[in-house]
């Protein structure tokens, strides 16, 4: 069944609608924090598979492919399994647009960074991805947040690459690892973004699994050709198993209808909790340690998200007729 909330909410009476309304977004709030939880593993995890410059396991880029072709198989049999329709034509840009974000984008550039940085430090870069998300929803539904909304999410994106420069070791400069980090956010925005306005219009589960699928004649081939070497640790395989399954596949099943139901721009606000949980995953999974800069400077990251969140935004005009 296709999720159309804005022709719905129409034809209630206005009672009704608000009633309705509340009750979408309360619930697109908790499949929201559903997707952020599932997704504060992928730091950890993707660290422990892809371990550390004195102890390599698997190589940046068959974490990210592999993932995304073992999600893609699953996703060929869920859509067989649910009779899913082939998308529309008007679907299939932004499904692409979806699968260069979340499919390759972001987990090719963290999986690459996360070798060379801890995920407690990665944490604090991922604390710009809330601001991100929402300031691309906000463009994609006709949006207009206020000056105050990009003062915050200049701020938060400032403090984030002072952090970067600090942790560098020059002071001066954001390392490439960093630099990695930070495109990623863009990536991850960005599928966000276009998942969550496909969701409008088809099952949420559908989005993510069609981006899996049309990804797979890239995926697929370049998870063989970067296999891993037979020396590989247990446990990397476990990391890997757990963004495969979960991070890229399951985890968007809940986010995306969290989205579709509570709104981009709102329902990501969630994320505010990622940071604190990758790093609570981190501790006791990779054995890192939090420091006062670090947790410093993730609260401050964080105090200017909440800020930005509760800014104004204003809808056109025609953003608010339902579109058939």
């Amino acid at each position: 069944m296709n999720a159309q909330p804005a022709i719905k909410l129409a034809a209630m009476p206005a009672s009704q609608a608000l009633q309705a309304s509340a009750r979408a977004e309360t619930t697109g709030l908790w499949l929201g924090l559903l997707g952020v939880v599932i997704f504060a593993l992928t730091l950890p995890m993707t660290r422990l598979a892809v371990g550390t410059p004195a102890d390599p396991q698997m190589s940046g880029i068959f974490i990210a492919l592999g993932r995304a072709a073992a999600a893609g198989g699953l996703s060929v049999l869920f859509l067989l399994f649910t009779r899913a329709p082939l998308p529309r034509r008007a679907d299939w840009r932004p499904l692409a647009l979806t699968a260069a974000g979340v499919v390759f984008g972001f987990p090719l550039l963290t999986s690459v960074a996360m070798r060379h940085v801890e995920a407690v430090h990665a944490s604090v870069i991922v604390g710009v991805l809330p601001l991100a998300t929402a300031g691309v929803g906000a463009l994609l539904h006709k949006q207009r947040p206020s000056n105050g909304f990009w003062l915050c999410a200049a701020l938060g994106s400032a403090l984030v690459v002072a952090f970067a420069m600090l942790r560098s070791g020059s002071g001066t400069t954001v390392s490439p690892a960093d630099a990695l980090l930070l495109l990623a956010m863009l990536c991850g925005a960005v599928g966000y973004g276009y998942g969550g306005l496909l969701s409008q219009r088809m099952r949420a589960e559908h989005v993510i699994c069609w981006a899996l699928v049309i990804s797979l004649p890239v995926t697929l081939p370049a998870a063989l050709l970067s296999w891993p070497a037979p020396t590989v640790r247990v446990a990397a395989w476990w990391g890997f198993g757990y963004v495969a399954v979960f991070s890229m596949w399951l985890g968007f099943f809940a986010w995306y209808r969290g989205l579709a139901l509570g709104g981009t721009v709102r329902v990501s606000q969630v994320q505010l909790v990622q940071p604190f949980l990758s790093m609570l995953f981190a501790v006791p999974l990779l054995g890192e340690s939090l420091d006062a800069v670090t947790v410093g400077f993730s609260l401050a990251v964080i105090a200017t998200v909440f800020v930005g969140k509760r800014m104004p935004v204003k809808i056109s005009p025609s953003a608010q007729k339902p579109k058939p």
